[in-house]
């Protein structure tokens, strides 16, 4: 079809800027807090709140030490507002970071300014950081100390506390494990106060404190992050190998690959029936090599091309073209594996293994650093370019369950591989393992992370090609195995009866009740996750967005052919289906 050649001619022009070997340097993303003479509002970085869902906030706060972050604390307590904190990057997915879209008695707190404070304590292997570093920047002072920080996500545009608040992680089951709120030995934290002393007061929390269980992952309900303190190594670096092979006996390797590599994931494209093994390992620190991860997805993107991808993909999807979409998917599979995903050995990839220091292979995001504007390049999914828009969906399983999942995706991959390419042109599906933790919401056992990324209509009315495969393996996740929705992505059903799910769920609460007796840190957004975790009422097309699981055709799109219909392996699951008619 013609939108097959069309696609493939926006691939072409990725693979001619993918292996130019020279730095780009990225237009920075927006920021996220806009105001204008009518107030203020907070996006995050995809532009999913914007028009359509505005957070709207009446006042502002951009502190530069602990000693004025705890006077916008005690502000707000004395005018009794509703607060929230926003770092320089919300990238955030649920609202989370809004304290009541319209509410005039709200505020926020921005921890952009928020930034210089780095100590490190040599002597007892430890950093100390104020809450608004960004991930890079507490990186790279690491790592001039000769030392590295273990665990860290894959994605750098986060800040500390930001990063710790919302249970980011990278992947591992060595050690402390793969998320960086294991890692935390201590924190501060600024509280409601009396008058008496000031409307708000900083504690200090140590790692034996039981307060830390709660305090390390978040959400922002207990008040505001001022500093972190977390464990560091002496520094190591990593040796990295990607094997990209066939995917038959998949769910017999995953257990053992997260056991024997230190830093091992897999991604696999159900789609192009292929896994990729990531053989990642620390070697020691004098081994040569000077390699860097420089993650495709997060590299500096060609506007014209990031458009013409989405404009491709745009016009596959309404002429509900799938063989045009697996063969963008062959073509990016193919062109991730003959750059080894953005491995570089120096300036480029010239082979395997990729040899390099700690804070260079752990996590990345290129596009988001530039000196100066650039009105050329930009971050694929910049909401100012017209890019690519997505949903992510990220699922937390216990390790015991998730091969039975997999089992039953690949049965449903079976019936018709080409339902699956549409993931398969963004990551495939992402798999990364994290420990048991301690903290009362983070994961009570050791566990099995699941991402992947998919297509989004620019109107929420508009149903999407293959929405009912997405919507199964959905909710097949979160509803048949059970798996915790990651607090900072997700659609809304995944969040439903998420108490449930969360045995420690009441001492957090009652932490809270300790440090924000007034609630001025919830808002309607986390007492709907919390303390609800039911549907939104249904209305039309509700299902197309994950506002709800359809249980009549109107949850869907029937003017699109789109019906609510059972699921075709997971048979309990309720999914908008494509139909020529409202009787099939």
């Amino acid at each position: 079809m013609v939108y097959s050649w069309y696609i493939l001619g926006a691939v072409h022009l990725l693979l001619l800027w993918g292996l130019n070997p020279i730095t780009v340097l990225a237009m920075p993303p927006p920021p996220p807090v806009r105001c204008n003479d009518s107030g203020c509002t907070l996006y995050n970085s995809y532009g999913v709140w914007n028009d359509r869902k505005p957070c709207n906030v009446a006042n502002v706060s951009y502190p530069s030490s602990e000693e004025e972050l705890r006077l916008a604390v005690a502000y707000a307590n004395r005018n009794k507002l509703k607060v929230k904190v926003v770092s320089r990057f919300s990238h955030t997915i649920p609202k989370f970071a809004c304290p009541g879209s319209g509410n005039e008695r709200s505020m926020l707190i921005s921890t952009l300014n928020y930034k210089s404070g780095i100590e490190i304590d040599m002597a007892n292997l430890a950093v100390t950081s104020d809450a608004g570093v960004g991930l890079r920047e507490l990186i790279d002072k690491v790592e001039e100390a000769g030392l590295s920080l273990v665990a860290a996500p894959y994605w750098e545009g986060v800040s500390v506390g930001g990063l710790i608040s919302t249970g980011a992680h990278g992947s591992s089951w060595w050690g402390k494990g793969g998320a960086v709120h294991d890692h935390v030995i201590g924190l501060s934290l600024i509280v409601p106060a009396k008058e008496s002393e000031g409307y708000a007061k900083i504690i200090r929390i140590g790692a034996q404190d039981p307060l830390l269980k709660a305090a390390k992952v978040s959400l922002g309900m207990l008040g505001v992050i001022s500093k972190v303190k977390l464990s560091l190594e002496p520094a190591f670096k990593r040796s990295i190998t990607y094997n990209f092979t066939d995917d038959a006996h998949i769910e017999d390797m995953i257990i053992d690959h997260g056991k024997k590599y230190e830093f091992g994931d897999i991604t696999w494209y159900p789609s192009r029936k292929t896994a990729v093994y990531r053989y990642d390992f620390r070697v020691p620190v004098n081994l040569s090599g000077d390699g860097a991860f420089d993650f495709l997805g997060f590299q500096s993107n060609s506007i014209l091309v990031s458009k013409s991808t989405r404009a491709a993909e745009k016009s596959l999807e309404k002429a509900r073209d799938v063989s045009g979409k697996c063969l963008l998917a062959i073509s990016f599979v193919g062109f991730k594996k003959l750059v080894a995903n953005g491995l570089k050995n120096s300036l480029i990839f010239t082979g395997y293994p990729v040899v390099g220091h700690q804070g260079k292979m752990q996590t990345s995001g290129s596009c988001l650093y530039s000196p100066e504007a650039r009105i050329d390049t930009s971050c694929a999914w910049d909401p100012r370019i017209n890019g690519l828009f997505f949903y992510e969906t990220t699922a937390i399983f216990p390790a015991s369950k998730f091969v039975d999942f997999i089992k039953d995706v690949k049965k449903l991959r079976d019936l018709k591989p080409e339902n699956f390419c549409g993931v398969d042109i963004y990551n495939g599906f992402l798999i990364r393992f994290i420990k048991a933790s301690q903290a009362y919401l983070g994961q009570s056992e050791d566990s099995v992370v699941l991402d992947f990324n998919y297509y989004r209509a620019d109107d929420p009315s508009t149903p999407r090609l293959n929405q009912d495969i997405w919507e199964e393996v959905e909710q097949m996740a979160f509803f048949k195995y059970g798996a915790k929705p990651h607090w900072a992505k997700n659609r809304n059903l995944a969040f439903l009866d998420v108490q449930s799910k969360n045995p420690n769920l009441s001492k957090f609460l009652a932490a809270k009740k300790l440090l924000d007796p007034e609630n001025m840190f919830s808002s309607e957004w986390s007492d709907e996750i919390l303390m609800s975790g039911k549907e939104a009422v249904k209305g039309d097309g509700c299902a197309l967005e994950g506002q709800c699981i359809c249980s009549e055709d109107k949850h869907c799109s029937p003017e699109n052919g789109y019906f609510c219909r059972t699921g075709l392996v997971y048979k309990e699951a309720r999914v908008c289906r494509y139909s020529l008619s409202s009787t099939t």
